[in-house]
């Protein structure tokens, strides 16, 4: 399940991010890949020790957490940090496919679902295409800035090269509360029509089949 989210940032926020990271002091992003990744990952990360990280946590995952898109899709039961990543000219991540388990010894994580926030405008670089691979080849996606997409974290995916200009996104993991892609597929699924629903006790009906569904799958 490939879901996009619109304007999970606004303008003034992104301005914020913006002005931030143009004063960042960025690293090796191969220092956090796995040891699969690390051979295909050319970009910058901001370190997880900058004193900026938490304040850009503050002001981009807090935002993307509590949106209701976010919460429908993911049912988050655990949302890593993000990592603020920077691809300059040339610069590429391979295809790979996120470890799946993420995290210190005192605090692992699943990575069920993974996240993309595109911090900067499209026509401000241009390649930096995320390609998220399928059974039919694979979704490109380039969003706006601001906006954001959510994708399984077990599908095989890339950053294309980036031919000019600056690529800056936030990256993040979520463990859900349900682990099976097509469980949440079928939650999300609900959600969408109970929400579009008119009749009370229509929509009193399915909010019972939802709950009783997360009831039933959810891991905790």
């Amino acid at each position: 399940m490939i879901i996009t989210i619109k304007n999970v940032l606004s303008n003034p926020t992104l301005k914020q991010v913006q002005d931030l990271l143009n004063t960042s002091d960025f690293i090796d992003g191969k220092l956090s890949a796995g040891k699969t990744a690390s051979s295909v990952k050319n970009n910058e990360e901001l370190s997880l020790q900058s004193p900026l990280h938490q304040q850009l946590n503050n002001l981009v995952m807090a935002e993307l957490v509590k949106h209701p898109q976010y919460q429908a899709a993911v049912l988050p039961s655990k949302v890593a940090t993000a990592f603020y990543s920077r691809y300059s000219k040339g610069m590429s991540y391979g295809v790979h496919v996120d470890d799946a388990v993420m995290g210190p010894l005192s605090g692992r994580y699943r990575t069920d679902v993974s996240s993309t926030v595109f911090l900067n405008a499209p026509d401000e670089y241009e390649g930096g295409e995320l390609r998220i691979y399928n059974a039919n080849g694979y979704d490109s996606i380039k969003l706006n800035a601001g906006d954001a997409v959510i994708y399984p974290s077990g599908s095989l995916h890339e950053v294309t090269e980036v031919i000019g200009g600056h690529r800056l996104v936030a990256v993040s993991w979520a463990q859900s509360l349900v682990k099976s892609a097509e469980q949440r597929q079928t939650l999300y699924d609900l959600a969408t029509l109970r929400d579009s629903l008119a009749n009370h006790i229509e929509k009193l009906k399915a909010d019972q089949i939802y709950a009783n569904l997360v009831r039933m799958w959810s891991e905790l």
